[in-house]
Formats: C-alpha cells, sequence, structure tokens
C-alpha cells in the first residue's frame, strides 16, 4: 500500500512533537494532526506538554524521543505515546513506519506507549 493511502477506522486526534518533520502528518490522512508549534505548545517539556497535550483533546503524541519510555508516567494522562525509532529523523527514515504506526493506533489505550523501530534506517 502507498504511504499516502494509509486509512483506519477511527479519527484521532494525533500531536506530532517538536522533533517529528511535520510530512510525516500527511501520512495519516484519515486522522487529525498537529504540529507542537501549531497547537500553541512550542518549548515545552515533556510532561508539561503531555498534561497540555491531553486537556487539549490530543489522543496520541506522535514523537521520537526515546527518553519518553523511561520520565515519563501517564497513568491518570489521558494521553497514549507512539514513539518512533530510526538511525536518523528524517522523514526519509520515519516514513516507512507509518503503516506499523497506523496498526498501533488501532489498539493503543490512554497511558500507553508502543515504540515502532525502524532497524533498516
Amino acid at each position: 500500500m502507498p504511504l499516502h493511502a494509509i486509512t483506519s477506522s477511527h479519527l484521532m486526534k494525533l500531536l506530532l512533537d517538536e522533533c517529528v518533520p511535520h510530512r510525516i502528518g500527511r501520512l495519516f490522512q484519515d486522522h487529525e494532526t498537529a504540529a507542537v508549534a501549531r497547537a500553541g505548545f512550542a518549548g515545552m517539556k515533556n510532561g508539561q506538554l503531555l498534561q497540555a497535550a491531553a486537556a487539549s483533546g490530543f489522543e496520541v503524541l506522535l514523537s521520537v524521543d526515546q527518553n519518553l519510555l523511561y520520565q515519563q508516567n501517564l497513568k491518570g494522562l489521558d494521553i497514549a505515546v507512539v514513539i518512533m525509532k530510526a538511525k536518523r529523523i528524517k522523514y526519509e527514515t520515519l516514513a516507512p513506519l507509518a503503516p506499523e504506526v497506523l496498526k498501533a493506533l488501532a489498539v493503543i489505550k490512554r497511558g500507553e506507549i508502543v515504540v515502532i523501530e525502524n532497524i533498516f534506517g
């Protein structure tokens, strides 16, 4: 399936973390996506960002920040996190993860962190 044709049955509100290339949001056409800066959260630390995002109705934070695994406790927060892991934080290495991210979005629950890894790029 071409990356631009990714679909899902449930519209979700996704927040793209600051280091995630904005073009990644285009790969999730059936979801509402916003970059951290556009949502008004630029410069916030992870804990504050997660709280503000959840309070604003975002359901999932898409991030490349692996420190979220160890620094944040999502219990009690109305948000989940998908961490995209690749050797380089570039559109070209993150875009191939989109189909797996979409699968994760279909089953992820509030308070969960899921890591999707590109072992090739």
